[in-house]
């Protein structure tokens, strides 16, 4: 059996542009991997199928698992390794894979548990069979399950584009200190892409708050702070960002706010206007969460924000006493809030047992 942990993430930052022609919107975010993790392990036994195990029971155990999805597409390539499943004892149409999700983190929560679950169950199978996937298989299967998945393929922090599922790994930022924020509330990321819709569809007079800028100039608010902070991943970040067919250039401007960058490049990021657009729709339909995203200002939070369409929400704090204090604070109050800290690539891609890109 192979035991692998199963990271989250966040977004710093979403911008959602048009909706595209394969029914999808045009995305920018910036993902952070988190230390926060579930544990998946999987086994192959002699039989057929797939199953799914997991005591929440909110955990589906059948094909609409992302897990299964994944495990599905990986069998499908058997007969392509079938000399390397021979060598390992397996045969290719008896072979039963079982996938254990031990669950800690929230569905439906905004932290991407269940990407990173079918990923870290591709990686886990692969090792099970004995095969090996190429880089382009991976992210072609990732790709095809969900767009968030792919960038759990790389961990650290990663700009997403496309529907989210283009990624590129960017410098990773300095370890943050963050509280983590569970309401128990499930928000349905289709239900909330249909409510930015409607809002979108009611005009400019009905749109207030106003989104800071559009989704190109999401693009390269990323690309200033990345040409001004991190130089030496300026070539790393021309990568052609497209909106209409027409490309969004890196910016030469510099981010607002200023500051120390080797100690808050974050919060020069988010000073230039980065913001999460899920969070107009959502507050407004569980506005028990923006009173969550108000107590973590209080509780002396740097910035705070909704991650993905939510419902979990996460604030960056100074300091790792600060973010302990801060959740226990929280929580006494009666807010599942816990401490933890981002994952920078190299520690990330160690745990999950595969090379940095």
């Amino acid at each position: 059996m192979i035991s692998t942990p199963s990271f989250a993430k966040i977004n710093l930052g979403l911008k959602i542009g048009a909706r595209r022609p394969d029914g999808f919107h045009e995305l920018r975010t910036v993902y952070q991997t988190l230390a926060l993790h579930d544990v998946i392990r999987v086994d192959v036994q002699p039989g057929t199928g797939i199953e799914i195990r997991c005591d929440d029971p909110r955990v589906p155990l059948d094909r609409t698992n992302t897990c299964y999805k994944i495990a599905e597409r990986v069998l499908a390539l058997k007969p392509r390794a079938s000399g390397e499943m021979r060598a390992a004892g397996l045969n290719a149409r008896s072979t039963k894979v079982v996938i254990e999700i031990e669950k800690h983190l929230p569905v439906q929560g905004g932290l991407g548990a269940a990407s990173s679950n079918a990923v870290v169950t591709m990686l886990g199978l692969e090792r099970a069979l004995g095969i090996d996937l190429s880089p382009a298989e991976k992210q072609r299967i990732a790709a095809e399950v969900g767009s968030d998945l792919p960038l759990f393929l790389i961990g650290g922090t990663v700009l997403g584009v496309g529907r989210g599922e283009e990624i590129c790994a960017l410098p990773d930022l300095p370890v943050l200190n963050l509280v983590i924020v569970t309401p128990p509330v499930g928000v349905s990321t289709p239900r909330a892409f249909a409510r930015w819709d409607e809002l979108i569809a009611q005009g400019p007079a009905l749109t207030h708050p106003k989104p800071t800028g559009t989704i190109n100039e999401f693009s390269e608010r990323v690309f200033a702070w990345l040409s001004k902070g991190f130089p030496q991943a300026e070539a790393r970040s021309q990568i052609a960002v497209t909106q209409g067919g027409a490309e969004a250039e890196p910016a030469s401007g510099v981010p607002a706010g200023g500051g120390d960058r080797a100690e808050t490049p974050l919060l020069d990021l988010v000073r230039t206007g980065i913001e999460n657009d899920f969070e107009r729709v959502v507050f407004p339909e569980y506005p028990e969460l923006r009173e969550v995203k108000e107590r973590l200002w209080r509780e002396g939070a740097q910035f705070a924000s909704l991650s993905g369409s939510g419902s979990a929400l996460y604030g960056v704090f100074a300091s790792e006493n600060d973010a302990n204090v801060a959740a226990e604070r929280m929580s006494a109050a009666g807010d599942a809030a816990v401490a933890t800290s981002s994952l920078v690539r190299y520690d990330y891609c160690k745990a999950i047992g595969t090379a940095p890109p």
